[in-house]
């Protein structure tokens, strides 16, 4: 029988084409068109999603048995994502630039969370995406650098600001930065060479030369720059994306949260928690009166810091009554996550406040696990059982100062368990969860089926 040119011998690429039953027709592993250098693998799709305060992001995060990483699953027809372009199957690769294929699957879900309102995401076929898998290839290696813009916090010294801005002559909005070496924006972080986008908190896309030096000369001694490597500038604007502070590397910005772990002793913590009005008229959660020699002064806590987060979940959304009772759910220990003032106006100030802010009703739809009862509609109550006892007059209608020491402390002896109206709620104070993206968040899974986490509404 006259043999095929070139198959003389060959029995190894003659078995690749036999059907083995027990892999089954679906097995990404079985190529027909032995694509073993995964050529044919799809490309990564990137999409930045920017949703109002009251909608979703418009599709679940899944993590399913038989079937590898996270997927997206249930995308809302005529949603935000599947405008964008997200489609079922899909599996989440990056978020805000970071890696987080590798990731546990709830550490994601909390960083989707901690973007706030927009989040820029990376995602694979479901298809290319086995494939890739089954032939061992690095899914990071798909995907470019480091894309995120980057904010810098730069002071005046005697010399100046160590950088000079240059563009090309008439154009709007093109300024590249030349960086001093050792000078006051090298050792702010301000890359060489990168692209001016943001200056303190507003954007330069129409600003000309003569304008930016204005602007930079009202700016005083100090300035808050958003820059873009040429390389992220050039993704950004191949994919029609815009760079704003939301997405942006805050790790050289001046302030950082700060996380505070206490253990409760007989006396108590030893503050006072105080429902207040921000700087900007919205309502926050603020630590005050730390008493001398008690744990909250030992863990670092400050007058005036304001509460972000309680035990690795953030209380944007909850009233005064529910972040109370969220520090009481674990009797004699607690881990807050605190901002001080001056921090928390600065990073108002760029932006980062308002652009990721949610309510709480975007927290439900985002799978918050909350961890307590809320009061019935129309009252808060305030208990002073396990060492709360309220104490000072109450602010306004609703909102009562928690003291966190001890039962019967002479300062606070004057109310005991009060139940008032509920003042109309005024709308949150925004975080500024930049700063959250990168702490360790918790999330409190619900008898989640073995194997297999519970579908997560982004």
């Amino acid at each position: 029988m006259k043999q095929m040119k070139g198959l003389e011998g060959d029995t190894k690429s003659i078995l690749k084409f036999e059907f083995n039953p027990k892999d089954g027709i679906d097995n990404p592993a079985l190529s027909l068109a032995e694509d073993t250098d995964g050529k044919g693998l799809g490309e990564p799709r990137f999409y930045l999603l920017s949703k109002g305060s009251a909608e979703t992001f418009g599709f679940c995060l899944h993590k399913e048995l038989g079937c590898r990483g996270h997927v997206i699953r249930q995308v809302e027809l005529g949603g935000l994502a599947q405008r964008r372009g997200l489609q079922d199957g899909d599996r989440l690769l990056q978020v805000n630039g970071h890696f987080v294929d590798h990731m546990e699957h709830c550490k994601v879900v909390e960083k989707i969370k901690a973007s706030g309102n927009q989040v820029l995401l990376a995602v694979l076929d479901g298809g290319s995406y086995e494939a890739a898998k089954a032939l061992g290839r690095d899914l990071s290696q798909m995907l470019p650098g480091d894309i995120r813009p980057r904010l810098c916090h730069v002071t005046r010294d005697k010399s100046g600001f160590g950088f000079s801005i240059s563009g090309p002559e008439g154009a709007k909005g093109t300024f590249q930065l030349s960086v001093r070496r050792d000078g006051p924006a090298e050792r702010a972080g301000l890359p060489s060479g990168s692209w001016l986008l943001e200056l303190n908190g507003a954007s330069v896309r129409s600003c000309s030369h003569t304008q930016l030096a204005r602007k930079l000369k009202r700016s005083g001694s100090k300035m808050t720059l958003l820059v873009a490597s040429s390389a992220a500038e050039e993704f950004y604007r191949l994919w029609g994306l815009r760079v704003t502070a939301a997405l942006a590397d805050a790790s050289w910005l001046p302030f950082k949260v700060r996380k505070l772990h206490m253990v409760k002793e007989p006396e108590g913590y030893g503050f006072l928690l105080k429902e207040e009005k921000c700087s900007s008229g919205a309502i926050g959660q603020f630590l005050w009166e730390v008493d001398a020699g008690l744990p909250a002064e030992r863990a670092g806590m400050k007058e005036g810091d304001r509460l972000l987060a309680v035990n690795g979940k953030s209380i944007e959304g909850l009233d005064h009554q529910q972040t109370v009772l969220r520090i009481r759910a674990h009797a004699d220990q607690v881990t807050l996550l605190v901002i001080d003032p001056a921090g928390d106006e600065f990073y108002r100030s760029v932006g980062l406040g308002t652009q990721r802010g949610r309510d709480h009703g975007v927290l439900r739809r985002m799978g918050c696990q909350d961890g307590f009862l809320a009061p019935e509609p129309g009252h808060s109550e305030v208990s002073s059982s396990a060492g709360l006892v309220c104490r000072g007059a109450p602010a306004a209608v609703g909102l009562i100062p928690v003291c966190f020491c001890r039962s019967g402390c002479p300062r606070c002896s004057s109310l005991r368990t009060a139940t008032l109206p509920r003042a109309p709620a005024p709308p949150p104070c925004p975080l500024p969860t930049a700063l959250l993206d990168s702490v360790t968040l918790m999330w409190d899974q619900r008898d989640p089926a073995p194997g297999s986490q519970p579908p997560l509404p982004l």
